[in-house]
């Protein structure tokens, strides 16, 4: 929560990509709170830089943070699709990046990205309705090619098991991902707070 006020100390650094915080201050002109955390945006990147001429989905654009942390170590011949619900957003985040052709901001729905795929790297930054990128339905088979990374954000550290959301229920469906037997999956936590599950498909 509040991400986007997590860059203020960064601003006069090489820690954060130029690119990600013109993006913040697009989600600061916007009131949109929700940019993606600095240290997960760095996973990001650290992932994104090992797609070597392939294809990054993402669901939910914000404005393009994360997008741009993933632009600053993907090769130049890789391709990103974004999507993002909001028609501002969208739009916002689809004029920083026009004068990048390898990068595709889409408005609609989570699951019109499935159309896009598979990639080598998904990351599912946004609820999806019933349907290929829901979270109790997304078959990695389909979505992910071999050895295609599938990342989920913005869930609570795990320090026992079976893993608890932040309330303390039974985190059901982190339990299915780590469980899958189509990933190696693990979870990373990033900062406090903040954990980021990561499956690789199996090859």
């Amino acid at each position: 929560m509040n991400g986007t006020n997590l860059y203020g100390p960064f601003s006069d650094t090489a820690v954060v990509p130029p690119l990600a915080l013109e993006a913040v201050e697009v989600a600061k002109r916007l009131d949109f709170p929700l940019c993606v955390h600095p240290a997960t945006g760095r996973l990001l990147a650290a992932i994104a830089g090992g797609v070597v001429d392939g294809l990054i989905g993402e669901t939910g654009t914000g404005t393009g943070v994360g997008v741009a942390w993933m632009l600053s170590t993907a090769s130049p011949e890789t391709q990103i699709v974004s999507i993002e619900l909001d028609e501002r957003r969208a739009q916002a985040a689809a004029d920083l990046f026009v004068r990048y052709p390898q990068v595709t901001i889409l408005q609609g729905d989570s699951n019109d990205i499935a159309e896009h795929g598979p990639f080598d790297l998904l990351v599912l930054d946004a609820p999806a309705a019933d349907g290929p990128i829901a979270w109790k339905s997304l078959d990695p088979l389909v979505q992910l090619k071999p050895n295609g990374v599938l990342v989920k954000d913005d869930i609570w550290p795990m320090n026992s098991w079976p893993p608890r959301a932040f309330d303390g229920s039974v985190d059901v469906s982190r339990t299915h991902w780590l469980e899958h037997p189509a990933l190696f999956a693990t979870e990373i936590p990033v900062a406090e707070g903040y954990g980021v599950l990561v499956g690789r498909r199996r090859p």
